[in-house]
C-alpha cells in the first residue's frame, strides 16, 4: 500500500505563531507535526511507500527528512507553483506504482484504522472512501450527509452545527474507478472532485471515532501541543 501526504501547505493562518516553515513542519511538543503523521503511518505494516507532495519551503522538509529512519520508502512530488489540494494529489498520484492509494492532509491528525479504511474501499467498490468524524458544536467544517449504505449523499456548506459528521481529511482512492484524468491539474480536491462527483454516488464514508485535530488555526495548533504532550509521552 502507498500513501500520500499533502505537505505543501502555506500555513497562512498560523503565521502569527509559526513562521518560516511549511505548515506540516510546525513544531508540536518539540517535533514537526509531520513526525507524528509518519509515526502514525508506521503503525500499518502494509504501507511500504509514502509520497510527500511538497512545495512551499520544501527544503525545510528535505533537510529534516534526511535525518529520519522510517520503515517505508519515501518519494517526493514537487509543486513548482501552488496547485491546490487537487493538483497536489494528482501530481503525487502520478508516482503511484499500483492502482490505489491512501491520501492524508499534512495539517490534520486523524487516528483512523487505515487497514480497515482501505478494506472498506475495496469491498464496497467505491471510487473514493472518506474517513469521517462525528463532531459536536462545530462551525469550521461542513457537515457530510450519509445514506444508510454509507454512500455520501451531500457535502453541506460550513455553518454552526450542533452535531454531525465531518470530512476528516483521509481518503482511500481506487484509480481503476476514478482515473487521474478526472482530477484537476490545479484546484481544490474537496470542491472540484468530491463535491462535483457526489451525485454519481461513487463516494463512501467510513466513520471513525479516532482522535482528530486540525492545526490550521492557532487555537487548534495550541490544543495539539497540549494533547500530544499527553498522547505521545
Amino acid at each position: 500500500m502507498e500513501a500520500i501526504i499533502l505537505a505543501g501547505g502555506l500555513g497562512t493562518r498560523l503565521r502569527s505563531i509559526v513562521s518560516e516553515v511549511p505548515k506540516c513542519m510546525a513544531p508540536v511538543c518539540g517535533k514537526p507535526f509531520l513526525y507524528y503523521l509518519l509515526q502514525y503511518l508506521s503503525e500499518f505494516k502494509e504501507i511500504d511507500r509514502v509520497i510527500l507532495s511538497v512545495g512551499y519551503l520544501r527544503e525545510v522538509i528535505f533537510d529534516w527528512m534526511a535525518t529520519q529512519q522510517l520503515p517505508f520508502e519515501i518519494a517526493y512530488a514537487i509543486e513548482e507553483t501552488p496547485l491546490g489540494t487537487g493538483g497536489g494529489i494528482k501530481l503525487a498520484l502520478k508516482q503511484i506504482k499500483g492502482d490505489e492509494a491512501l491520501i492524508l492532509n499534512g495539517d490534520t491528525f486523524f487516528h483512523v484504522n487505515l487497514t480497515e479504511l482501505s478494506k472498506a474501499g475495496k469491498e464496497n467498490k467505491q471510487a473514493i472512501t472518506l474517513a469521517l468524524k462525528q463532531m459536536t458544536h462545530f462551525d469550521r467544517y461542513g457537515e457530510v450527509n450519509l445514506a444508510e449504505d454509507s454512500t455520501i449523499e451531500k457535502f453541506n456548506e460550513k455553518k454552526p452545527c450542533e452535531e454531525g459528521l465531518i470530512n476528516g481529511g483521509i481518503y482511500h482512492i481506487d484509480l481503476k474507478r476514478f482515473p487521474l484524468s478526472r482530477i484537476p491539474d490545479k484546484g481544490s480536491f474537496e470542491k472540484e472532485v468530491l463535491e462535483t462527483n457526489v451525485k454519481e454516488k461513487n463516494l463512501r464514508g467510513y466513520i471513525s471515532d479516532g482522535y482528530f485535530i486540525d492545526i490550521g488555526i492557532p487555537e487548534d495548533y495550541q490544543k495539539a501541543n497540549v494533547d500530544f504532550a499527553e498522547f505521545f509521552k
